[in-house]
C-alpha cells in the first residue's frame, strides 16, 4: 500500500507488496524490492537499489549525497540487500568517485536509531549497529560484527567478522575477527567467545582461535612474529580468517 501523501518519482521502481507511509519521499533512480515497508517521513534518494523485505522507520535518510567535500555530484550508488531493519533517523550515504563509487550494505542487518553509515562503506550480513554508532567513509564491517552504542569508527578502518565493540568505543585501527574491543582509543579486551558459541562454531575451532588470540596479544610478540608463529598452527578456517585479516591490514590492528 502506498499512501496518497507519499511522493514517488516517476522514474523510481517499486516492487510488489511494498508499503510506503505518508510524507515519504522516493527520488529518481531508486529501486525498491518486493515486500519492503517504509514508514512515514522516510527519504530515499538515488541512484539507490534496495532489496526485498527491508523495513525502514520514520525519518531515516537513505541514499543521500555524502558529506565528503570532494563530492561533486557524481552519480554514485547505494546498494542494499534484503531483510535489513533501519530504525529511526538512520543516515546512509552513497559512495564517491574517489573509491568504487558505491556504498554497499548486505542483508539481515539491524541498524538502530541514529546510526550513521558514511560514503563508500561496505557492511556485511547479520551486523548489528546499536544506537548512535557511526562509521566514517571507506569503513568495512564484516559479517556478524556488533558495534555498541555510540561507537565511532575512523575512516578506512576495517572491522572483522564476529568482532564486538563496547559502547562509547573509539576505533582508530582495524579490529580483527572475533576480537572484543573497548576504550578511547579502543584496545583488545578478549575474544567474542559467547558470539562464537551462539553461532555454532565447534569447540575445536573455538580453542584454535583462542590459541591464535594468545599468540597475537598475550605472548609479547610483534605482529610479524605472531604471524610467523601462527603459520605453524593446525589448519582451521577461522584462524585463517584471523591471520589473513591481520596480514592484509593497512592501518594496523588494535594493540
Amino acid at each position: 500500500m502506498i499512501d496518497k501523501l507519499a511522493f514517488i518519482h516517476p522514474d523510481a521502481k517499486v516492487g510488489n507488496n511494498v508499503t510506503i507511509g505518508p510524507w515519504t519521499y522516493i527520488g529518481a533512480d531508486v529501486e525498491i524490492g518486493d515486500d519492503c515497508w517504509l514508514s512515514s517521513h522516510v527519504v530515499v534518494k538515488g541512484p539507490t537499489v534496495i532489496g526485498k523485505g527491508n523495513k525502514i522507520f520514520q525519518f531515516a535518510s537513505v541514499g543521500e549525497d555524502c558529506q565528503d567535500k570532494k563530492y561533486a555530484g557524481e552519480a554514485t550508488r547505494l546498494i542494499m540487500g534484503d531483510h535489513n531493519i533501519i530504525r529511526e533517523s538512520v543516515t546512509i550515504h552513497r559512495g564517491t568517485a574517489q573509491d568504487k563509487g558505491e556504498t554497499r550494505i548486505g542483508s539481515n542487518n539491524l541498524f538502530m536509531a541514529y546510526v550513521h553509515i558514511a560514503h563508500d562503506c561496505v557492511v556485511g550480513n547479520n551486523v548489528i549497529m546499536s544506537n548512535n554508532a557511526s562509521i566514517a567513509g571507506h569503513v568495512h564491517v564484516g559479517d556478524w560484527a556488533i558495534l555498541g552504542g555510540l561507537t565511532g569508527v575512523h575512516q578506512f578502518v576495517h572491522i572483522g567478522a564476529h568482532a564486538f565493540t563496547a559502547g562509547y568505543s573509539l576505533i582508530l585501527q582495524d579490529v580483527p575477527p572475533f576480537v572484543m574491543a573497548s576504550g578511547q582509543p579502543a584496545i583488545p579486551r578478549g575474544l567474542n567467545s559467547e558470539g562464537m558459541k551462539r553461532r555454532g562454531f565447534s569447540k575445536e575451532s573455538q580453542m584454535a582461535v583462542r590459541r591464535a588470540y594468545k599468540t597475537l596479544y598475550r605472548k609479547g610478540n610483534t605482529i610479524e612474529e605472531a604471524l610467523v608463529a601462527l603459520a605453524d598452527e593446525p589448519d582451521d578456517d577461522q584462524v585463517k580468517l584471523l591471520v589473513n585479516f591481520v596480514s592484509s591490514s593497512s592501518r594496523g590492528v588494535i594493540r
